[in-house]
């Protein structure tokens, strides 16, 4: 943290800014992950590509950001710093500063550093298969509700694409899936907890298969007549 505000000398305007000296002042990034040591590396796997699943190797610290703060009267809010330094290169390739939660997790860190590819994946499907860029109108409800429809008939393909084996990740094979509430039927089915009907027939003969020249199908449920055995149905023409 910055050091606090000078001392009063009693003379003008008390000071109100944060302070630094030669031997208290922020260090770079870089000269940061240089400090680290070994246990302080992880290897931390985000998705899976082309051809094998992306890895690469990660630090975080908490730590509070020194950007101006010779300006402010206040230090900033601690955050997180992330880190990624892939094996073999000679220095860290990239960081990102977090606000997630003090308690978050290095493997939550990288997931949410790493959704930029899957955000920008998604919004090109978007314009592209499902017209998210063919608006071309001038008011915010309009669009609003053109990207509402979008953005629903894609979370719709999403799921439907979980489905398919190979587009399935390997670490989301095993993830749990919503269960339907206990009573659930779908619009338009029949209603399994009612009783059947007792003047139909279940017992009827097998249909045989209709090809060329072969009598038309019997009708797959007959009514019983009364008093007539139902293996001898009465029919009547006019």
């Amino acid at each position: 943290s910055p050091l606090p505000p000078k001392p009063w000398s009693g003379r003008g305007r008390p000071p109100s800014r944060v302070g630094r000296t030669d031997d208290h002042k922020p260090i770079s990034a870089k000269a940061l992950a240089e400090e680290f040591d070994a246990e302080a590396w992880r290897t931390i796997a985000w998705r899976e590509g082309t051809n094998t699943e992306l890895s690469s190797r990660f630090a975080a610290v908490r730590l509070r950001p020194a950007s101006r703060d010779y300006n402010r009267s206040e230090a900033h809010a601690e955050e997180w710093l992330l880190i990624e330094w892939p094996e073999g290169e000679v220095e860290p390739s990239k960081y990102w500063l977090s606000t997630l939660p003090a308690d978050a997790t290095i493997t939550q860190l990288v997931d949410a550093a790493k959704l930029r590819w899957r955000i920008e994946r998604d919004y090109q499907e978007l314009k592209q298969e499902l017209g998210l860029g063919h608006y071309e109108g001038r008011g915010w409800r309009g669009f609003h509700h053109h990207a509402s429809l979008c953005i629903a008939a894609y979370g719709f393909l999403v799921s439907l694409r979980e489905t398919i084996p190979p587009s399935t990740p390997a670490r989301a094979q095993g993830r749990q899936t919503s269960g339907l509430p206990d009573g659930y039927r779908p619009r338009g089915s029949s209603d399994q907890t009612r009783a059947a009907r007792p003047d139909l027939d279940p017992d009827h003969p097998a249909t045989p298969d209709g090809g060329p020249g072969q009598p038309p199908a019997t009708m797959s449920v007959l009514h019983k007549g009364h008093g007539q055995p139902a293996s001898d149905p009465q029919f009547m023409t006019q």
